[in-house]
């Protein structure tokens, strides 16, 4: 499994939020055991970043009974309730609160974590100690799927975006009971293959963002080199989405990420390259069509968790390389050959 000093990294670039001294140094002072630990520490220091600077407020809607006029009265129920003989009405308004859907997600999350048996009595505490630092307008919601996809549908800013990132990896990895027939969580979700693929991915890929200014860095579909009788037809063929493409005038990268146990696999008593994987990269290449006078390569991409491996290729007419990452070396290591690939 990779240290969790390189996976605060990875999921600092997969959440497109630079790593912060604060945090490494209190990993260093106390080192983590699970990523629980790591998590909370990052969710400790985003929160209270937040609660220095204060809570967003925004307007949300109130109706309430009043002897004081405030917005507008809402007729129906007040003469209902016979409320004007006694100088009261229900007033309908809007008001400027801190009661937002991310901080009480914030506020579940932190109460779910203050009693979470897998964290060091001094990590509880702190939870405890933020969980008080919230305004108490601020009513706690339990975390749930729903929430966190509704959310995600919002365009939350750099600093809350990355608050719900955390919130929503400590929901997804140490807080809910698997559902009946659904697959079980992995006690360190560094072992689940499906999840750190797509951290890697978003990670790798914001990366080259964020470190490089050569090629442009984005998702690219590619369109098939293909025809039907029937032009319907065309659609039913499977979409070709990159991982990641680099883009400068005179190269073109296609990079997939592949967060695998191994680059190789035995076939006949042989280790071989993974087939699927060549011949994805493969259909990307021939089915691209790249600029008058721009080379067009592709890069497979794998953590080496058994064995290194360097190989070039060329396929197609196009320059290949299947290559693997180490995980375990410092990060400084890690940057400079993922810069070193391109």
């Amino acid at each position: 499994m990779i240290p969790l000093a390189t996976l605060y990294y990875l999921l600092c670039y997969a959440w497109q939020r630079l790593p912060e001294p604060a945090v490494l140094q209190a990993t260093e002072a106390a080192p983590f055991h699970r990523p629980l630990e790591l998590l909370t520490q990052m969710l400790l220091h985003a929160a209270g970043q937040l609660l220095r600077t204060g809570l967003p407020l925004a307007f949300i809607h109130n109706e309430q009974e009043t002897n004081q006029l405030r917005g507008r009265i809402a007729l129906t129920p007040t003469l209902a309730r016979g409320l004007l003989p006694q100088g009261r009405a229900v007033c309908s308004f809007d008001e400027l609160s801190p009661d937002q859907p991310l901080h009480q997600l914030l506020a579940g999350t932190l109460a779910a974590l203050a009693p979470h048996p897998g964290l060091p009595l001094a990590l509880r505490r702190q939870v405890g100690q933020l969980r008080r630092r919230l305004p108490a307008s601020v009513q706690p919601l339990a975390p749930a799927a729903l929430a966190f996809a509704t959310l995600r549908r919002q365009r939350l800013a750099s600093a809350e975006a990355f608050l719900l990132h955390i919130c929503e990896l400590i929901y997804e990895t140490s807080l809910p009971a698997p559902a009946e027939g659904s697959r079980g969580r992995f006690a360190d979700f560094r072992r689940d293959e499906g999840l750190m693929a797509r951290l890697f991915e978003q990670a790798v890929r914001n990366f080259y963002r964020r470190e490089q200014r050569q090629y442009r860095v984005f998702t690219e579909t590619i369109a098939w080199q293909a025809e039907a009788p029937h032009a319907p037809d065309l659609a039913l063929l499977p979409t070709m989405l990159t991982d990641t493409t680099l883009e400068s005038p005179r190269r073109k990268i296609i990079l997939d990420t592949k967060y695998y146990a191994a680059a190789l696999r035995p076939r006949y008593d042989q280790q071989r390259l993974i087939a699927p994987h060549l011949y994805q990269l493969y259909a990307y290449l021939q089915n691209l069509r790249p600029a008058p006078g721009q080379a067009l390569e592709g890069i497979l991409l794998y953590p080496a968790a058994t064995a290194a491996v360097d190989v070039r290729y060329a396929l197609g007419g196009h320059p290949v390389r299947i290559v693997t990452l180490d995980l375990h070396q410092p990060w400084p290591g890690i940057a400079a050959a993922l810069l070193s690939f391109i």
